[in-house]
């Protein structure tokens, strides 16, 4: 049975993370070219190192401390998804919350985790006043689909900062 609830910053530390498997085998991606979404084999291995997960869990931490939302989704007790979503509301022409991770373990993707975590993201984003999220998705064709399904598109506005910092993902947005 899966639990899902609201993560504390006391407990976000590497132990939390003991159970969870980021790994993703990417060979297609999408990448824009010439105003259009293309297919291009890119293949890699995601995978996330010690310094990772330390630098995951400073900004899971400071999301909180800024009043953002960490919330979990749990399996025998062990983490096997969170989601955050980052409270400062932002966008020229609409009100944009940065859905700024989104991440299923290996070992219990394909289960309606990922799904639950997004409803629950957007359902805490649009109570605090947003009108869209905004998505920086990852250009695997599986992370881009998944979006889709949920009923996001192209973001109408870009974040200058996700386009800069990953200028291969996808800005994306969810209509609240």
């Amino acid at each position: 049975m899966i639990k899902y609830r609201t993560l504390q910053e006391q407990e976000l530390s590497r132990s939390l993370f003991s159970d969870f498997i980021r790994h993703q085998d990417v060979d297609l991606c999408l990448r824009r070219e010439n105003g259009e979404w293309v297919t291009r084999s890119d293949p890699f291995i995601d995978d996330w190192s010690e310094a990772d997960y330390q630098v995951l869990i400073d900004c899971l931490r400071n999301t909180l401390r800024t009043d953002g939302l960490v919330y979990g989704a749990f399996i025998n007790d062990a983490l096997k998804g969170f989601v955050s979503v980052e409270s400062r509301i932002f966008g020229e022409k609409y009100k944009y919350m940065d859905l700024s991770s989104l991440h299923v373990s290996e070992d219990a993707r394909r289960n309606g985790i990922g799904r639950s975590l997004f409803i629950a993201a957007a359902n805490w984003a649009m109570k605090r006043g947003a009108e869209k999220l905004y998505i920086s998705a990852h250009s695997a064709v599986e992370t881009q689909a998944f979006y889709i399904s949920m009923g996001c598109s192209d973001a109408a506005e870009y974040n200058q900062e996700h386009v800069s910092a990953e200028p291969y993902d996808r800005q994306m947005e969810y209509t609240l």
